[in-house]
């Protein structure tokens, strides 16, 4: 169980914060020298080298992001130009990307920060039209994502790439896609010129996530543990049925692989963060607003308190809580997370996108009054990130592209590079890993710094 040191405040960060922008600079500069375009997009790194994986094309827009998060963080207005450019150059083709689940991930790291700084008055040679541009691509991208779409008793949800079967737990974080779109007042037009509503399969697919992905406690299997996540949900492509969990990514369907549980932790709070700025009116269609935040308030406690609960006590994660050969390492959860072992490897990255959702979680149930509950979650959050920020997870290699050491990718598809004398993958970084490092680093600096609090949404009005 983590540790949570109630001490910790923002401000406390602030010089581990500042020295991960310092390391950060020439990575990302470095992995822009051997962008070649055309190519396949950075995924993660081997031997310390970014390299691709033709799987589906899901990181691109983490890897200009990042340059935007370096502007937005230290006002080097290079960084600024390089993610301003490359959006315009490179990422197009990922607005109308039918074939992914990965919208939000692409298109609002990119086309959302761009628009959330012409906002805030962060690009001082912004064109009279730049404003339509992003705000067009950000349309779009919504509308595509919300396309995916399985109609299932009661609902439905966005399909993964793996068909209209498939329900990944990942998908909710990536919904902010639809989030931004329906808050530009976009629509996807159907059949018939049928207005479907974006908000509405935003709220749909967080029910069915919601339902499938996440256990209660509440006697739904014999391995129903309040807050366990299921990867994957399988359905019945015919008439809509739940069929079973299953984990693409994780060791087994009856264990929780923790970046998938982290995609919850974060995704949920963000979105009952945005779902302030939509009026009743616009919800009472879906069920109203007191049912749709009590679901994505149950599903985001639930989640939390099982990391928390299932995380050794410096809150940096196993790469799965149930992984064949974690007994072997005797009371894990009482100590500090161990990378050096020689049975089963942690995932960084997991905890980077986790500690953004303890602490988004934490700072709205402070804001509903729930001041003990939030300090807990948030508290717990900069807890993450005070081991995060530092050695041996922080990269002060300036020959190693990645930012934050010890990420795993997919571990039952044996792609993480096993290093010589070691057992089990370690020492190397991924882009979504080293993307949520550098968002939260941002977020935490901004509190700290009393600046505009940091939203995906805050391009959207």
């Amino acid at each position: 169980m983590i540790k949570i040191r109630p001490d910790l405040k923002p401000s406390d960060l602030t010089k581990k914060i500042a020295r991960l922008w310092e390391v950060s600079a020439p990575k990302i500069l470095s992995i822009d020298k051997d962008d070649v375009p055309g190519q396949a997009a950075p995924v993660f790194t081997w031997e310390g080298k970014y390299t691709a994986r033709g799987w589906t094309e899901w990181t691109q827009g983490f890897v200009y992001g990042s340059a935007l998060l370096q502007y937005d963080a230290t006002g080097d207005e290079s960084f600024l130009k390089l993610g301003r450019d490359r959006t315009f150059e490179r990422m197009a083709p990922h607005i109308t990307h039918v074939g992914v689940h990965d919208h939000g991930f692409n298109n609002v790291s990119t086309y959302g920060n761009l628009l959330r700084l012409l906002h805030e008055g962060r690009i001082p040679d912004a064109g009279a039209r730049e404003q339509d541009y992003y705000e067009l691509a950000l349309k779009l991208t919504g509308a595509v994502q919300a396309d995916r779409w399985t109609d299932i008793p009661g609902g439905g949800f966005i399909y993964s790439f793996n068909g209209p079967h498939s329900l990944f737990a990942d998908t909710i974080r990536s919904c902010r896609a639809l989030a931004v779109s329906h808050g530009l007042g976009h629509v996807l037009m159907g059949e018939r010129d049928l207005k479907i509503s974006l908000l509405g399969r935003l709220i749909d697919h967080a029910r069915a996530t919601s339902k499938y992905s996440v256990y209660y406690g509440e006697g739904r299997d014999y391995y129903d543990l309040r807050g366990r996540v299921a990867h994957e949900s399988v359905f019945n492509k015919n008439n809509g049925d739940y069929r079973c969990p299953n984990s693409q990514q994780g060791f087994a369907p009856f264990t929780t692989w923790t970046r998938g549980l982290a995609w919850i932790m974060c995704g949920y709070p963000e979105e009952l963060e945005w779902l302030a700025t939509v009026s009743d009116d616009e919800l009472a269609p879906f069920g109203g607003r007191a049912d749709i935040e009590a679901m994505m308030l149950k599903t985001a406690r639930a989640t939390c308190d099982f990391y928390i609960e299932h995380t050794p006590t410096d809150g940096i994660p196993y790469w799965d809580t149930g992984a064949p050969e974690l007994w072997r390492l005797g009371d894990y959860l009482d100590r500090p997370a161990e990378v050096f072992n020689d049975f089963e490897p942690v995932d960084s990255s997991a905890a980077a996108i986790a500690a953004q959702g303890l602490l988004r979680l934490g700072r709205y149930l402070q804001g509903k009054g729930e001041e003990q509950d939030g300090a807990r979650y948030f508290h717990a959050g900069l807890t993450v990130l005070d081991t995060l920020f530092d050695e041996p997870y922080l990269s002060t290699d300036r020959n190693h592209q990645g930012l934050i050491l010890h990420s795993i990718y997919h571990r039952p598809n044996g792609w993480d590079r096993i290093p010589p004398g070691s057992k089990i993958p370690l020492g190397e970084s991924s882009q979504w890993g080293d993307y949520h490092a550098r968002e939260v680093a941002l977020y935490v600096q901004r509190l700290a710094e009393e600046k505009p609090y940091y939203t995906f949404f805050g391009s959207a009005k």
